[in-house]
């Protein structure tokens, strides 16, 4: 068994595109429209879905927005260097809303920044979260 995908449903899915592809340098996978369900899927990730984890993108015609509610808590995003992903994110127009630096009671490297529907995205800076690399 191995995880396939993450679905996120958004509102507006040609900003959501661009804020994965332009913003943390995603590429579409696959888009398909689904006209008698009335919404079309995107498949984006850093890698071919035979081997990665990607964000399936689901945007339902009739939806322009969603309450997030409470339970889901974030995706995570290795990077190289936390800061620097941060000002990446900035300098795009995009969201940071907690700056790179370590977590509190650890030493591990990390930050937080929103996409476009308000989804938390979690950089954490390799080497620093005591994982096998």
């Amino acid at each position: 068994m191995r995880m396939l995908h993450t679905m996120l449903r958004v509102g507006n899915l040609d900003r959501s595109i661009k804020f994965y592809t332009e913003i943390l340098n995603m590429r579409v996978l696959r888009r398909e429209d689904y006209p008698d369900g009335r919404f079309t899927l995107a498949f984006v990730g850093y890698g071919s879905e035979l081997s990665n984890t990607v964000l399936e993108l689901t945007h339902n015609w009739d939806t322009d927005r969603y309450d997030l509610g409470n339970a889901f808590g974030h995706i995570a995003i290795e990077v190289d260097d936390a800061y620097a992903a941060c000002d990446a994110v900035r300098n795009a127009g995009g969201k940071v809303t907690r700056e790179a630096g370590p977590m509190k009671h650890g030493t591990t490297v990390i930050a937080f920044i929103e996409d476009p529907d308000g989804y938390k995205i979690e950089f954490i800076q390799k080497g620093t979260q005591g994982i096998d690399q």
